[in-house]
């Protein structure tokens, strides 16, 4: 019998190998784009480990190896910014994606009040925008940061919570 993917927050014994499998992720990313500098090749072990003090960072194991991550905070109008989010290439396309981008919004709403998601991707990751399109993000913004690169903003609300708006009537 094999063993299963779990899901659950990363810790800073985590970081190499998140780093690391960032680094073989975006590497399809880099030559989409022809662009090798982007800021996930050459993110530094420091600056990952600030960022999992700083926000949340889920990640997928399978057994004691990390095989994907994701990150998220949220900002001061409610908005919980989603990122960098990296299935190991072998664990593509089971759903663990989906997995972990439900995992960062559901823990952004808990424990970090996020009213809304937002993210990322670049306008020829068509792999990434379907996953994000059929987990209801809906595009509302591209910009273009260089001649070769199109960022395009998707964003959706957060489940409201069972309750939540209903006005309670008054016999």
């Amino acid at each position: 019998m094999g063993t299963s993917v779990t899901i659950s927050a990363a810790t800073d014994q985590d970081a190499e190998q998140i780093l690391k499998l960032q680094y073989l992720c975006y590497q399809q990313e880099a030559a989409l784009y022809d662009d090798y500098g982007i800021e996930p090749l050459t993110q530094t072990l420091q600056a990952l480990r600030a960022e999992l003090g700083e926000g949340c960072v889920v990640v997928a194991r399978l057994g004691e190896e990390v095989v994907g991550a994701v990150r998220g905070t949220v900002d001061g109008d409610g908005t919980g910014r989603i990122a960098k989010l990296i299935v190991h290439p072998r664990m593509q396309r089971h759903g663990l994606g989906g997995r972990l981008l439900d995992a960062v919004e559901g823990r952004l709403a808990a424990e970090r009040s996020a009213i809304r998601y937002r993210l990322v991707s670049g306008h020829r990751s068509e792999g990434n925008l379907r996953l994000y399109r059929g987990h209801g993000y809906v595009p509302v913004g591209t910009e273009q940061l260089t001649p070769r690169l199109n960022v395009v903003t998707l964003e959706k609300e957060a489940p409201q919570p069972a309750g939540a708006g209903e006005l309670v009537a008054q016999a």
